[in-house]
């Protein structure tokens, strides 16, 4: 099927070629190497930079809300510039700041790159999968968009941990940022040889500094709250409190603002007017909590618990990529093929990441990598199968001139879920380990048998080794002590893995009453929708007139 895709692609001009997709894609695996640089090498690179938490954690925050920031700026951009060519100065721009900030270990310095990559990450996302769309036929948009998917979903929760845990074991976290220049300088290469799109042939909007204004402040607000409320106990601290009150004043202003330049604001918001991607757009929330929750937790278990090396604990999602991969093609095939609706799989992706959490919720200290990877497999196979469905859902009824705003908005929703069930995760972990601790504590008590056995047991390993008698005492009293905090990290986990699973249950009856409401009001706004400029009328019949014309770009 594939050979036959790109055979058909290859024979238009050379903007439908197999190398722009190629190229894409690479462009896509850079964001996605440099967007989870942190998550293994946090350690390593606060011992380098001597940085504090507070000073390390701007790294992160520089990085995730630029890169928002970006989703929200590609749109306008789109139009005004050469859309391979913007593809092209975003790319070009990470592979510069990730080569930079491979022989740096200023602060500062970093701080700055971080946020280049951010931003240039986000327009290169956003871009490269608006071209995809306006350049190539609706029909193959299925095989299309999963090819896409592999480059800006599969890799940075597959494949790119693995690449950072071997590097961070035998090189440094250095080599991270540098593995990042070849990518980019390949993906220019293909972008280079072959010919894109022109800015559409749409009405130019002014770029609207207040609402950029806005809407960046919003998000950095957001983003600070989001990623350190659990270092300072949320609204316990008044910089929390004080971000919060600030992001949520902005975010009103933004859509206020929004609302009386209508046409002349940031974003063409016309694709709200379609009940698919406004359903793609909530279920995005979940999806992206669903993703990065549990890339979060799945590491953090492997190297707190079950102290698994970086290369280990990387190594640990790198078969469910397999699986990924395998689901986005079986769902490209049924869509494209088979003409089966996205809709279809959206239940059985759900259903398949309930399951996986659900089966890592019973893993023990003990648990090894084969113990956890049937539920790590199934994860993947549920997030290739939900995540297809969600973007074709958006955007299959999308003509050009929403498309890449809808891109913008979808990316960020689905950004800003992530955030959340990150933050939401490490939340009910960090309280569950105090609670947990406190109740096995109180069942430890001097005069139980049980106890007593075992720190005399202890206490006679110790003796025989060559402790003298107090020291093995009080040695015995610690590892008990460890043995109780560490009995209660493996408790707090297994409920983060259970809290996954009921997010779904909870979010299914209400995504469902959404999709409901969605589906009765464009019933009864449908005369209207259809004359509207952002959105098409659903075709009757099995056509090929999804596709933008080439000649539409010059």
């Amino acid at each position: 099927m594939t050979t036959a895709i790109v055979s058909l692609l290859t024979r238009d001009k050379p903007a439908t070629g197999a190398l722009l997709v190629t190229g894409i894609v690479l462009a896509a695996l850079t964001e996605a190497i440099a967007s989870t640089v942190l998550s293994l090498g946090r350690a390593d690179i606060i011992g380098d930079t001597y940085a504090t938490p507070d000073e390390f954690a701007w790294l992160d925050m520089g990085y995730t809300a630029l890169k928002m920031i970006g989703f929200i700026t590609a749109p306008w951009l789109v139009t005004r510039i050469n859309a391979r060519s913007l593809i092209i100065g975003a790319t070009l721009i990470m592979g510069a700041a990730c080569g930079l900030a491979a022989f740096t270990a200023r602060l500062d310095l970093l701080i700055a790159l971080r946020i280049l990559q951010g931003l240039s990450g986000g327009i290169l996302l956003v871009a490269g999968q608006a071209i995809i769309f306006l350049a190539y036929p609706r029909s193959l948009q299925p095989i299309l968009q999963a090819m896409f998917a592999m480059g800006s979903v599969v890799a940075p929760a597959t494949i790119a941990p693995a690449l950072q845990g071997w590097l961070l074991d035998s090189h440094s976290w250095a080599w991270i940022f540098f593995s990042v220049v070849p990518v980019a300088m390949a993906a220019v290469g293909l972008l280079l040889m072959v010919d894109g799109p022109d800015p559409l042939k749409a009405k130019l909007r002014p770029f609207d500094w207040a609402g950029f204004s806005l809407i960046s402040a919003t998000l950095l607000c957001f983003t600070y709250v989001l990623s350190q409320g659990n270092r300072w106990d949320w609204f316990e601290g008044s910089r929390i409190v004080w971000l919060t009150v600030i992001g949520t004043a902005a975010l009103l202003a933004f859509l206020s603002q929004q609302i009386i330049t209508s046409s002349r604001g940031l974003l063409d918001y016309s694709a709200f007017r379609s009940e698919d991607f406004t359903f793609a757009f909530v279920v995005s929330f979940v999806a992206g909590a669903a993703l990065f929750g549990s890339a979060f937790l799945i590491p953090a278990f492997a190297a707190s618990v079950l102290t698994f090396t970086p290369t280990d604990a990387g190594l640990l999602l790198l078969p469910s990529g397999a699986l990924f991969v395998g689901a986005l093609l079986t769902a490209a095939f049924l869509f494209q093929v088979r003409s089966v609706r996205p809709f279809a799989t959206v239940p059985f992706g759900i259903l398949m990441i309930m399951v996986a959490m659900w089966m890592l919720s019973g893993s023990t200290s003990q648990s090894g990598a084969d113990d956890m990877m049937d539920a790590i497999l199934l994860r993947g196979l549920g997030l290739g199968f939900l995540f297809l469905s969600i973007t074709l859902i958006a955007f299959g009824n999308l003509t050009s001139t929403s498309l890449a705003s809808a891109i913008g908005l979808f990316n960020t929703g689905r950004q800003l879920g992530g955030l959340m069930g990150v933050s939401w995760l490490q939340t009910l972990i960090d309280h569950n380990v105090v609670a947990n601790a406190a109740v096995l504590g109180s069942h430890v008590t001097e005069g139980s048998p049980a106890i007593a056995e075992r720190l005399a047991t202890t206490t006679a390993m110790l003796l025989a080794k060559g402790t003298d008698a107090s020291a093995a005492s009080r040695a015995a009293l610690s590892l008990l002590g460890r043995a109780i905090a560490g009995q209660s990290t493996v408790i707090a986990f297994d409920t983060a893995f259970n809290a996954v699973a009921l997010l779904f249950i909870v979010a299914a009856p209400v995504l469902v009453t959404v999709k409901i409401g969605l589906g009765r009001y464009a019933k009864s706004q449908a005369p209207k929708l259809t004359q509207q400029v952002g959105l098409q009328p659903r075709p009757r019949v099995k056509q090929r007139s999804g596709r933008i014309p080439l000649q539409a770009f010059g």
